[in-house]
């Protein structure tokens, strides 16, 4: 019997140019998945931008960034069905249908909307608050096996898989309950601040930027106030973002020197800056290369929309058939 390669599925909203955050926590495993033996769909999430994004021109920046910053990074379209959300319309679609079966209570429990909440906003559109059913329809649309999502998303996987629940046991089986893949060594990358490194809290290290932008970033980095010729312990955020590129002979290697002494966090954060460079080299060339490139992108965007489109299609015409909605 054929062995069914495993479907995996994955959004990012496009909020600009990357950080290693982004990177660690799921494109690097994202370009991973597709080269297993994986089948893979990653999609641009456009229309969730819509709950804060207010300018058109902004808004087609930042999809095709995010596209060109996949594209540099090792997605091969060839191997991974890449789309834009929004060239989808049963993601639209579909919302209304679970929308008519998903309690206002389980909304109410959702993190963005609790965020909002707390942050005091006078104004929460009911874009927030319905995130999460727009999400599960992205997820279940493609019956994906796992989701691999940040530790703080996993909400998200769960909700998903209760509305899935819910409309299969009222109007019979459709869809596939998706099981979430954390990589719980990289769920939180630490920003120069010490925080979860985040756009909102400006403390990124962005993977494209030019070279004096970039070792800005990485000279910006908090640190302790121990004197240079003080033996320190290797467990700083400089350390640790250095570990996750280094081999471990270059992790034993700055070990020795922090603990030796007569090494400033400055003298390692030269070393994470040379790091980064070396690391992205080629992914940098080839982001250079295709920024120039824009037919091909949207090219890109148009082949992989025409893949998924066929399986949302498909799944569409399940939902229809079990609700007693008329198909054209």
């Amino acid at each position: 019997m054929e062995n069914k390669k495993k479907r995996i599925l994955s959004g990012v909203k496009p909020t600009g140019n990357p950080h290693i955050g982004n990177y660690l926590g799921a494109m690097k495993n994202h370009v991973k998945m597709q080269n297993s033996d994986m089948e893979c769909f990653i999609f641009i999430a456009d229309l969730h931008s819509l709950t804060t994004v207010r300018n058109a021109k902004e808004l087609q920046g930042l999809i095709y960034e995010v596209a060109l910053d996949y594209l540099a990074l090792g997605i091969d379209p060839n191997k991974t069905v890449f789309f834009r959300q929004s060239d989808i319309p049963e993601h639209a679609e579909l919302t209304w249908i679970l929308n008519c079966i998903t309690p206002t209570s389980m909304l109410e429990l959702a993190h963005a909307y609790k965020d909002a909440k707390a942050k005091g906003e006078k104004e929460i559109n009911a874009g927030v608050f319905d995130y999460p059913v727009l999400m599960a329809v992205d997820i279940l649309l493609y019956k994906p096996d796992l989701v691999p999502v940040g530790q703080d998303q996993k909400q998200h996987i769960e909700i998903a898989r209760d509305i899935a629940g819910k409309f299969n046991r009222i109007f019979g089986n459709v869809f596939k309950l998706p099981e979430p893949f954390i990589e719980e060594a990289v769920a939180t990358i630490i920003g120069t601040d010490g925080r979860k490194m985040s756009k909102s809290y400006g403390n990124v290290i962005e993977i494209f930027a030019d070279e004096k932008k970039l070792k800005k970033q990485v000279m910006g980095i908090v640190t302790d106030s121990t004197s240079v010729d003080a033996p320190k312990e290797p467990n700083d955020t400089i350390f640790k973002l250095y570990s996750h590129f280094a081999s471990a002979d270059e992790k034993n290697m700055l070990s020795e020197k922090y603990r030796s002494g007569r090494f400033g966090y400055g003298d390692a954060k030269n070393l994470l800056f040379e790091k980064l460079l070396d690391h992205f080299r080629t992914e940098r060339e080839k982001y250079n290369t295709l920024k120039n490139n824009l037919d091909y992108i949207k090219q890109v965007l148009k082949e992989g929309s025409e893949k998924a489109q066929a399986v949302a299609s498909a799944t569409k015409t399940e939902v229809w058939e079990k609700t007693g909605l008329t198909l054209r």
